[in-house]
């Protein structure tokens, strides 16, 4: 069954330009546990969610910018607060992100965009299955919030230690005229973080979303005796 959300702007750009609506549709996602690179090791870059190019003539100009928000960019749960791996709870990491747009005359402005997230269950994670909490904000170009939507991402994780999970969004901006462009637009995601983990993010520290679940290296077996 599909599901459409949407929001009106508490801002608007100037009188020339029309609140924004956020339109979202059903998500598609795909989730199985992933093993990821051991503690301590860079990750190999990600591969961010394809999406099918909107499209087929020039559009009236150029697209809305869409990025990750760096202070909730990530999700880390610590028990008692505690910065160590012994009292990680749930992760995520919003990994790769990608979009198209599409407007011409005085359309709105069509934006898809995919997302990639990575997550993970660490030593006090209770259960196999977590509902995360992510945003899509609409902003004027590094300025002010126009629009902001909340989506919700139940995980299974099946008995695994870390899913993946592609989610895709329709994003849909009115427009008042032909001279408003997209690039008077800026789109960020990020998961919905309470103070203290945006803090955390800010402060560069992090723990992968398989944090605490590799093994301890065996130790190298001792030399014979003569």
């Amino acid at each position: 069954m599909r599901r459409v959300f949407t929001a009106l702007a508490a801002l608007s750009i100037a009188a020339s330009v029309l609140p924004v609506a956020a339109e979202a549709q059903t998500s598609q996602r795909q989730r199985g546990g992933q093993q990821q690179p051991a503690s301590g090791e860079q990750a190999a870059p990600s591969r961010a969610p394809r999406i099918a190019p909107l499209r087929r003539r020039a559009n009236a100009g150029p697209c809305p910018y869409v990025k990750i928000l760096y202070d909730a960019a990530r999700y880390v749960e610590l028990e008692g607060g505690r910065a160590a791996i012994s009292n990680v709870g749930y992760t995520g990491e919003i990994e790769g992100i990608s979009s198209d747009c599409e407007y011409r005359e005085a359309d709105p402005i069509r934006v898809d965009i995919g997302m990639l997230f990575q997550l993970g269950r660490g030593p006090q994670a209770t259960s196999d299955q977590r509902t995360y909490r992510y945003w899509v904000a609409v902003t004027e170009r590094n300025s002010a919030i126009l629009s902001k939507e909340y989506f919700d991402l139940p995980v299974n994780f099946a008995g695994q230690r870390t899913a993946s999970v592609n989610e895709e969004r329709t994003i849909v901006i009115p427009r008042a005229g032909v001279d408003t462009s997209g690039g008077n637009f800026e789109i960020l995601v990020g998961f919905d973080v309470t103070p203290e983990m945006a803090e955390f993010n800010r402060s560069g520290s992090r723990f992968r979303v398989n944090a605490g679940t590799t093994p301890a290296a065996p130790a190298p077996a001792a030399a014979p005796s003569e």
